[in-house]
């Protein structure tokens, strides 16, 4: 990953789900190197912020900055440099664990060869699984295929991933922490959902509180996120 100057920001930030104002006026910016933690009680909006991030929903008000320019007029120039996993795994269940990685890769225009699939396989506890279908797997191993799309995903700068520790093991969820904290050091940035308490290594974190529909703003912590 090149080491220019990447921003995300959000400018006046308006969404209603329904009949129900989530936030309003939320203004957040972050740059390269950030580790970024959506936390808040359900129904705050978590998921909704995320899904604005990536231009999955329209916010009602306001803008989305990528590299200071509105994703909305980036289009597949923003989505080269985007990464997103959200509760729904985007994996095919006619295909094999390795056929979803390779199909996802080449869509992305960064394909990889099959021995790195499979290792991008075993580092999320799938080796064994790499020719079996999709379908015939549990949702939990679902889950590990799609997230092994960021082992081979170094050259997208934003990452967006909607509790990604879900249903992993130990060493799964040891490893992924692992990743994480490298991609924030090599200049990425990372935004995530997260109900469980994952260390990850990374010196700048930010925590993007969420409650009742009210922006409590942004605070630079320095415990594990």
């Amino acid at each position: 990953m090149d080491q220019e100057e990447t921003f995300l920001e959000l400018k006046n930030i308006k969404c209603v789900r329904g009949d129900r104002l989530l936030y309003s006026k939320l203004n957040f910016s972050c740059g390269n190197g950030t580790l970024v933690r959506v936390a808040g009680p359900n129904g705050t909006g978590k998921t909704s912020l995320l899904r604005l991030l990536v231009g999955l929903m329209q916010p009602q008000d306001g803008q989305i900055l990528w590299c200071k320019k509105d994703i909305k007029k980036l289009k597949e120039d923003f989505w080269k440099d985007l990464i997103y996993i959200g509760h729904l795994n985007g994996v095919k269940d006619d295909l094999t664990a390795r056929e979803n990685l390779l199909v996802n890769c080449e869509i992305s225009e960064h394909p990889i060869d099959t021995e790195t699939a499979d290792e991008c396989l075993k580092m999320v506890g799938l080796e064994g699984f790499e020719e079996q279908r999709t379908g015939s797997l549990s949702q939990g191993q679902r889950r590990r295929v799609a997230l092994a799309r960021l082992y081979a995903s170094n050259h997208a700068k934003l990452w967006v991933l909607d509790e990604p520790f879900v249903a992993l093991d130990t060493k799964a969820v040891e490893n992924l922490s692992k990743l994480v904290a490298q991609h924030v050091k090599n200049g990425g940035i990372v935004v995530l959902t997260t109900h469980q308490e994952v260390p990850i290594p990374v010196e700048n974190k930010v925590t993007l509180e969420l409650r009742g529909g009210v922006w409590l703003g942004q605070e630079r912590r320095l415990k594990h996120v």
